[in-house]
C-alpha cells in the first residue's frame, strides 16, 4: 500500500519531463475592454436595483439629448423584430432578458448612454 502510494506521488511529480519555461506564471488575462453598445439587440430589462448591478451586463445612462447618446433604441413590441442593433423589446422580467442592463443616473458611472427614438430608422449606433 505505501509501495503504490510513493509510486504514484513520484509519477505525479515526473522528474524526467522537461522543465516549464516559466514556471508556475499564471496566464495574463486581457485587459478589460469597454462594452460595445452596438452589439445589444433583442430582449433587454432594465434593472434599477443598485442592489443587483453585479448581476447586469452593463451600465447604461438614458440621455435626454439625442446629439449625446451612443445609442439611439427604438422601443419594439414584438421580441421577434429586435434583430438588429439599436432595436430593442424591453421585458417585465428580468428571467426572459437576453440582456440586462442596469440604468443609473450618473453619467460618469456608465458604460455608454441611450436615447429613445420614435422613429425606426434612426435606430442604431452612432458613428463617432
Amino acid at each position: 500500500m505505501l509501495a503504490s502510494l510513493l509510486l504514484s506521488g513520484f509519477l505525479a511529480l515526473n522528474p524526467f519531463r522537461a522543465a516549464p519555461s516559466v514556471p508556475f506564471v499564471a496566464p495574463v488575462a486581457a485587459p478589460a475592454s469597454s462594452i460595445d453598445a452596438c452589439r445589444i439587440y433583442g430582449s433587454v430589462y432594465l434593472e434599477t436595483d443598485p442592489y443587483r448591478r453585479s448581476y447586469c451586463f452593463a451600465t447604461i445612462y438614458q440621455e435626454p439629448e439625442e446629439a449625446f447618446a451612443d445609442l439611439l433604441v427604438y422601443k419594439e413590441d414584438n421580441k421577434l423584430f429586435a434583430d438588429k442593433a439599436g432595436f430593442w423589446y424591453l421585458t417585465p422580467t428580468r428571467d426572459f432578458a437576453d440582456y440586462v442592463l442596469f440604468v443609473t443616473d450618473k453619467r460618469a458611472l456608465a458604460d455608454f448612454s441611450v436615447t429613445y427614438t420614435k422613429s425606426r430608422s434612426f435606430a442604431g449606433c452612432r458613428k463617432q
